[in-house]
C-alpha cells in the first residue's frame, strides 16, 4: 500500500505493518539469496561441472551405443562375405576336382590308346601273375595265420575289395607308364 491511501484509509495497523515488514523480509531474503547464488562462482563452477558431466555421460553413453551397432554391422558383413568366399571356394574345388577326373579320365585313355596291343598283353599276363602269386601266397599265409590275425586281415581285404577299381586302374597305369618308358629307353 502507498502512503496516500493509508493516509485516507488512517494509520496502518501494527498487524498491517508486521504483514508488511514480513513480506518486504522475504522479498529481501529471496533477493540477497539470488545475489548470493550469482555471487557464489563456486557453487557456479560446480553446477557447470555437473551439467558438464551429464553432457559427457550422454555422449559417451551414445558413442557407445553407435560403436555398438557398427560393431555389430561389420561382424554381420565380415560373417556375410566369409560365407560367400567359402561358398565360392566349394565350388571352384569342384569344378577343379571336376575337371582333374575329366584329365585323368583323358590320360589313361590316351596312354590306353597308345601302347602297343604286345604291352596291353604282357600287362595282363603280368596281372594275371600276380593275382595267381597273390591267392598262393594269400593260402600260403591263411594256413600259417593265427585266427585274430587273419580276423583283422579279412577286415583289410574287405576295405580294398571296396576300392579295387581305383586300385587296379592305378596299378595298371604305373605298370603300363613303366613298360612304355623302358620300351623307349631301348629306341634310343
Amino acid at each position: 500500500m502507498n502512503d496516500e491511501s493509508q493516509n485516507k484509509m488512517g494509520t496502518p495497523t501494527p498487524e498491517e505493518l508486521r504483514e508488511q515488514v514480513e513480506r518486504t523480509r522475504d522479498e529481501l531474503g529471496q533477493t540477497v539469496e539470488a545475489l548470493a547464488a550469482k555471487a557464489d562462482i563456486k557453487e557456479q563452477a560446480k553446477g557447470k561441472a555437473e551439467a558438464v558431466k551429464a553432457q559427457a555421460a550422454e555422449k559417451t553413453a551414445a558413442v557407445k551405443a553407435q560403436a555398438a551397432e557398427k560393431t555389430g554391422t561389420v561382424k554381420a558383413q565380415a560373417a556375410e562375405k566369409a560365407a560367400t568366399v567359402k561358398e565360392q571356394a566349394a565350388v571352384k574345388a569342384a569344378s577343379a576336382s571336376g575337371q582333374i577326373r575329366e584329365k585323368t579320365g583323358q590320360a589313361a585313355e590316351l596312354v590306353k590308346d597308345r601302347t602297343p596291343d604286345a604291352v596291353l598283353e604282357k600287362t595282363a599276363q603280368a596281372a594275371a601273375q600276380v593275382r595267381e602269386s597273390a591267392a598262393r601266397a594269400g593260402q600260403y599265409a591263411a594256413d600259417r595265420t593265427p585266427d585274430p590275425l587273419l580276423e583283422k586281415a579279412g577286415r583289410a581285404a574287405t576295405a580294398a575289395r571296396a576300392n579295387r577299381a581305383p586300385l587296379i586302374a592305378g596299378g595298371a597305369l604305373l605298370i603300363a607308364f613303366l613298360l612304355i618308358r623302358r620300351s623307349r629307353g631301348r629306341n634310343r
